[in-house]
């Protein structure tokens, strides 16, 4: 807990051109009746003529604003859906952003879960590097995994990138993670296309979502009243919901946009602490708590000062 970090600046990035549920209402026999009591999601954002390395840079830029680029020591981009099996987004995201040869950089897969493992491990590996900051991305560009025929799917997810840079600092830190090996509730290793069983991914997510949040409180050695904001995955506003009723937490500390972005898979916790830091919601020293949950299984969350 005494090897912390700090998150010094953020940034994101979403596509101008969004799809809202009247419109995907034109592609396949849905509404937005049907969709947004279900999912809380009112629109997505769509690539059109960018790129997921495009989405990337662009939030790094507005993450790397007021840092010296010279100090960047470790990039990781949490992505499932890159169109290359090599070179990593990490390492073309390296180039494009002018940096040093001297970068310690790759994707990491973690699919939804993908931005709170990136952390945790980027944590790890700043306090063996003799540079002061490292670049933590989640982008996804799930319109092309998405089978635009397929109603189940096709509503739920949407385009982006987020972006965080952290240094070392003796400031609080817990982290926790799990898996459990499932390729039958959500998965894209059978098809070109992305697959879920929605009802067994909310029971999925319901159950391990309270359990990352107690688990990291108890490693803490705090409550849930001791954190201002719980940041989590916005997969489905159901789904956060039935989360904060269960533990009786406040809806106030929950902050949701999935209504504006859908499920962005590795990029919502980060769009989410970028949307938050920008509108200043954000003050030094409060307790922020960010839990994910994904393919995998994957689950996980940290628990960080800011």
């Amino acid at each position: 807990m005494d090897k912390g970090i700090s998150i010094i600046d953020t940034g994101y990035y979403v596509p101008e051109n969004v799809l809202t549920n009247d419109d995907l209402s034109k592609i396949v026999d849905t509404s937005d009746e049907w969709i947004y009591p279900r999912t809380g999601i009112k629109k997505r954002h769509i690539c059109k003529d960018e790129t997921l390395i495009d989405m990337a840079y662009k939030a790094s830029l507005k993450a790397l604003n007021n840092i010296n680029k010279e100090d960047i020591g470790i990039i990781i981009v949490a992505t499932m859906s890159s169109p290359y099996n090599t070179p990593s987004i990490a390492c073309l995201l390296q180039e494009r952003l002018g940096l040093n040869n001297n970068v310690f950089a790759f994707d990491l897969n973690g699919a939804c879960s993908g931005f709170v493992y990136a952390l945790s491990v980027a944590r790890s590996l700043l306090y063996t590097s003799d540079k002061r900051y490292a670049l933590i991305i989640g982008a996804e560009q799930l319109s092309n995994l998405i089978d635009w025929k397929d109603r189940t799917t096709c509503i739920l997810f949407g385009d982006g990138a987020g972006a965080v840079v952290i240094e070392k600092e003796n400031k609080l830190f817990c982290d926790y993670q799990g898996s459990e090996g499932n390729e039958e509730v959500l998965y894209g290793l059978k098809s070109d296309y992305l697959h879920m069983e929605g009802k067994e991914v909310f029971k999925f997510a319901t159950r391990v979502l309270p359990m990352c949040i107690e688990k990291v409180l108890e490693k803490a050695s705090l409550t849930k009243d001791d954190i201002d904001y719980f940041v989590v995955h916005q997969a489905n506003e159901r789904i956060i919901r039935h989360v904060y009723k269960k533990m009786k937490i406040t809806s106030d500390k929950f902050y949701l946009n999935v209504d504006e972005y859908g499920n962005t898979s590795a990029a919502s916790i980060p769009l989410v602490l970028g949307e938050m830091n920008e509108k200043k919601l954000l003050k030094r020293g409060m307790k922020i708590l960010c839990v994910g949950f994904g393919a995998g299984l994957t689950y996980g969350a940290n628990l960080i000062e800011w």
